[in-house]
Order: C-alpha cells, then sequence, then structure tokens
C-alpha cells in the first residue's frame, strides 16, 4: 500500500508485485484551493486529515484486499508541503507498527520517474528524464532504477508554477497549466516570447518569461488572450524540448521518460509525439499529476532490495533527488 499526501491530492494505491495495481483512489482538492488561486498549506493539511481514513478503506475495498495481506505501507516523505507530508507519513507509520510490516519511506521526484514504469514495463536504464512539475524542472540521466545523476535544473521558477503565475496574470484561475493549456488551443502563435537560456547548457529559467507576459500585457490593452496563452506555452514547450533532445544528442542516449505534472500538457505531448528518432515514453494522463500508484511503483524497487524505513523517520519538504 503506497500513501500520497505531498500536496493537495490525498491518494492512496495497492500494488501487487511488480506491475499489477490493485487500487489507485486519488481525492483532488482542486476546486478547495480554486478560490485561494493556488494551494493553502493549512488548508491541505486539514483536508488530507478529513479524507486519508476513507480513501484507505476505499483503496482496499477496491483491491478486495484487507490490511492484514499488505507485506509493506510507502509513503511520500517529500519533496512537498511539510504539513500535508506529515499527515500521509503519520498515517503510514501507525499502519506499519500495528500490522508490524515494513515502511517504505519515498521520494515524490522518484515516484514522477517510476509512473512511466506502470505503463512501460520494458522500459530500463540507461535513459534520460524530463521532469517537470509545478515545483521542478529538470533533466536527470538515469544509470540505473536507483541512480539519477542532474544534468539540467530550473534556476528559478519551475515550468508549472509559470504556468500557475502566468494564469494569474491573465485572471485566469487555478491550476494555471490545464487552465493556459485549454485557451492555447483556440490562439495562434502571434508574439515571440523570450526562451531564456535556450542556447546555454542544459538549466532552466522561467521568471523572466513570466515578467516578459507581464510588460506585453501592461503595454498591449487589446492583446489576445488565446494568443497570449499560446505564444507563452510556446516558449516553455520548445524551450523544454531544445534542451532535452540536445542532450538526448550529445550522450548518445535516445529513450527518454517524461514525468511530471506539465506532462499532462496536450501541446508538449503533440510536440513529443512527432519525435522520431528518439523512443519518447509518455506516461498516461492519470499517472502525470500526483498518485500513490507511482509512489507504490518506486516503492517496489526499494523493496525488493531491502530498502526500508525506520519509524522515527521525518517529512523532508526540500528533498532532493536522490534522497531517500
Amino acid at each position: 500500500m503506497a500513501i500520497e499526501s505531498s500536496c493537495d491530492e490525498t491518494s492512496v494505491a495497492i500494488l501487487k508485485g511488480k506491475n499489477d495495481l490493485l487500487s489507485n483512489i486519488v481525492v483532488s482538492q482542486i476546486d478547495i484551493h480554486k478560490e485561494f488561486g493556488g494551494v493553502v498549506p493549512e488548508v491541505a493539511a486539514r483536508k488530507h486529515i478529513e479524507f486519508i481514513d476513507d480513501t484507505v478503506k476505499k483503496a482496499l475495498n477496491d483491491a478486495d484486499v484487507s490490511i492484514e495481506q499488505i507485506d509493506a505501507f510507502a509513503v511520500t516523505v517529500g519533496p512537498g508541503l511539510v504539513g500535508a507530508l506529515l499527515v500521509g507519513l503519520n498515517y503510514a507509520k501507525g499502519l506499519a507498527l500495528s500490522q508490524n510490516k515494513p515502511l517504505i519511506g519515498v521520494n515524490h521526484l522518484m515516484g514522477h520517474i517510476y509512473a512511466n514504469f506502470l505503463a512501460f514495463d520494458t522500459l530500463t536504464p540507461p535513459f534520460i528524464i524530463l521532469l517537470v512539475s509545478g515545483g521542478h524542472t529538470m533533466i536527470l540521466k538515469a544509470d540505473s532504477e536507483t541512480d539519477f545523476k542532474i544534468i539540467g535544473e530550473t534556476k528559478d521558477d519551475a515550468a508549472g508554477e509559470a504556468f500557475d503565475k502566468v494564469s494569474k496574470i491573465l485572471g485566469l484561475g487555478y491550476p494555471g497549466g490545464p487552465i493556459i493549456d485549454e485557451y492555447a488551443k483556440k490562439g495562434i502563435l502571434d508574439h515571440k516570447f523570450p526562451k531564456p537560456l535556450y542556447y546555454e547548457g542544459y538549466d532552466f529559467s522561467f521568471s523572466g518569461l513570466k515578467t516578459s507576459v507581464l510588460y506585453y500585457i501592461r503595454d498591449n490593452e487589446e492583446y489576445n488572450i488565446n494568443n497570449v496563452a499560446a505564444s507563452f506555452q510556446e516558449s516553455v514547450v520548445d524551450t523544454l524540448i531544445h534542451k532535452l533532445i540536445r542532450y538526448s544528442d550529445e550522450s548518445g542516449i535516445n529513450d527518454i521518460v517524461i514525468a511530471g505534472g506539465v506532462a499532462a500538457n496536450s501541446f508538449l505531448r503533440k510536440k513529443l509525439e512527432i519525435i522520431k528518432d528518439k523512443n519518447i515514453y509518455i506516461p498516461p494522463m492519470n499517472f502525470c499529476t500526483d498518485n500513490a500508484a507511482m509512489i507504490a511503483r518506486a516503492a517496489y524497487e526499494k523493496y525488493i532490495r531491502n530498502m526500508f524505513s525506520d519509524l522515527s523517520a521525518d517529512a523532508v519538504p526540500n528533498l532532493t533527488i536522490n534522497e531517500i
């Protein structure tokens, strides 16, 4: 059993063996946080407390297993909102203690990567990863199932964060990613927004792009909101793909894994799907955003290696990719 509560989704999944997903329940708080224009950490934590017990029960019911049949309890320990993480972690500790079964702490970023293994069971390292979400944007190289090297990462805003901020600038609301995506479908590319660090190494920077959109809106009263969304989105996606493919060519590794919430972006998926000289692995939509199935799959790799966590394990909100 895996529990995910790093942000605003309460999720519980049960995985049998390597890839037999018996249940994956996700309770979203998006509608709750919309009125605030973003996730409120204290509200998220309280809602996790409210939802988690019923979510565990539903996961067990859908999987048609009892709590006694669970061999290990996995849980996200970071990165994420510390209060939200602690709700899932303490609940998982209680289950592990009561059932006398091992606890497996899982890195949320590893979970996003392993969502692909649920969909593509023949995927094996080495491969390159584009991990792009609300809190992280990075290119990684996987040398093994548990060894990841950071090739490049954002110096300021993550791509998903930039989507949220631009959506707020345009008055479109939260969450920005899917909203911008929908508006962009109705627009045309009528403005060239900057693509920071486009030719410079493999790091990213999206803060300046966000500011450029702000200035454009300020200086152009008659702007078309669909076209702004489309032009902004094109700058982000083109930058991500340009650096990703350039590193693939440089390293000679043609297997590329896409991970994180922004992997659900339709324009990014469309652009990746027309690349024919690379093997692009994109998870199904339901595995892109936060869910416990991905945490369970990452936990499986630790389970078979006896990489268990102590019951004194704590939440680590700023956890990095190769920790835990």
